[in-house]
């Protein structure tokens, strides 16, 4: 399977519904103004962040599957699959029961929501929760036709998915309202399809009579033996991408919230030209680990060495352009504030997508525990720098804190990929 032809397939199913979200983004903050657009992007935040609940096994079940397929062990797939999938779904639901209990705070007293907009704030945070368990299923058979390598359906489904998430709220706004609940219910409707669809698709790939398989604990140990390290990574490092914008709503306002998350998710979009390859790279270094280790070493140096020519035209691009395309999308006055934690924040976006690289690749060897480690590690250093930037900077600090994080991140991943032979 060509890794080439499934990297191209990741950045279209990443990259193309930015297109709809470059028409709906200016479209939402005119009708629905800046702070409850400001809310809107804390619950996606949200849907994400919770959907950790997978505990890891999303990967756990791509890294655990492909060495199975690797090593023909095609028996011990239906009881691995089953396990994994009835966690998922149990994890999922304690992760939506949480969200639900804690919308009433979130949205009265620590996201310092303005009082118009608190009601309609703690029922979209509800009808969020009940997305979580949603997209941790989803996340478990994703991960499973991963380790088939079947990433075109798979990019099929997210870009369905990547489109009705810019593209419903907007319709939410036009045909009923600016109803912020309405909006996240659009999200949560068409997270339901694209599960049920990645259902029948891993229905189909397995082996007949898979679903009859009975739930094993021995094969939970050891999904969790490499899914729990994950899930610290998992828990951790999306709480560093996007704690910022929580604590900016706590510190500065809700009414700033949208300056820093509409660049930094502009932004954050690029790396899906890491991400594309290191999705791709993953399974195939976790197969290929287990029979020829130079194979896995010479496609790590060579992947890094793509993603850094790849890159860097790309984010001195943005850097120097930033104010001009901001001011040209999104008006002079909002571009007056966020235009120069752009061109901040381009260097951390060439840094963290570096990182991706050495990241995956430790991974697929089976060490989560490294990453999971160096995240908390990050984490104790990085929010209290996060607060101390804000007080003193503003919202440039915000970027100026993520841009040393993400740096420490890629020099201690590069130095272990080497410790490693890589």
């Amino acid at each position: 399977m060509s890794l080439k032809r499934n990297t191209i397939w990741n950045l279209a199913g990443t990259g193309l519904p930015l297109l709809l979200g470059a028409v709906t983004i200016p479209y939402l903050l005119k009708n629905i103004g800046v702070e409850a657009f400001g809310i809107l992007t804390l619950v996606w935040a949200l849907i994400g962040y919770f959907s950790l609940f997978d505990f890891g096994l999303g990967r756990a079940l791509t890294q655990q599957v492909a060495a199975a397929l690797s090593a023909q062990q095609h028996t011990q797939l239906p009881n691995l699959v089953k396990t994994g999938l009835w966690f998922t779904t149990a994890t999922g639901i304690i992760g939506g029961l949480i969200l639900g209990a804690l919308a009433d705070q979130l949205a009265i007293h620590w996201l310092k929501v303005s009082i118009l907009l608190q009601p309609s704030t703690q029922k979209a945070l509800i009808i969020a929760a009940i997305g979580i368990p949603l997209t941790t299923v989803t996340t478990g058979l994703r991960g499973i036709l991963e380790a088939y390598e079947d990433f075109k359906i798979v990019n099929l489904l997210r870009i369905g998915l990547g489109a009705a998430n810019f593209g419903l709220p907007a319709l939410s706004v036009m045909f009923i309202g600016n109803s912020l609940p309405w909006m996240v219910a659009s999200l949560i409707a068409a997270r339901t399809v694209v599960l049920f669809a990645h259902g029948w698709l891993v229905y189909r790939k397995l082996p007949g009579g898979w679903t009859s398989a009975r739930f094993n604990k021995e094969t939970v140990r050891s999904l969790l033996s490499f899914g729990l390290w994950m899930t610290v990574s998992n828990i951790v490092s999306p709480l560093m991408v996007s704690a910022d914008r929580f604590v900016i709503s706590a510190v500065l306002g809700a009414s700033m919230v949208a300056y820093y998350t509409v660049p930094f998710e502009v932004l954050i979009r690029v790396l899906v030209v890491p991400g594309a390859l290191t999705s791709v790279l993953f399974p195939r270094l976790a197969a290929v680990m287990t029979t020829d280790w130079p194979e896995a070493k010479r496609l790590y140096r060579k992947s890094l060495k793509i993603i850094t020519v790849a890159l860097l035209p790309i984010c001195v691009l943005i850097a120097v352009t930033s104010k001009w395309a901001m001011t040209l999308w999104l008006g002079n006055d909002f571009s007056e504030i966020s235009w120069p934690i752009v061109s901040v924040m381009a260097v951390g976006i060439l840094l963290n997508g570096l990182a991706s690289l050495p990241f995956a690749a430790i991974q697929a060897t089976g060490d989560a525990r490294t990453t999971a480690w160096l995240h908390i590690f990050e984490l104790v250093i990085y929010i209290p720098a996060l607060f101390f930037c804000l007080k003193f900077f503003g919202l440039m600090g915000a970027a100026i804190a993520w841009n040393v994080r993400v740096a420490v991140d890629l020099i201690i991943l590069l130095i272990y990929a080497k410790k490693k032979k890589l």
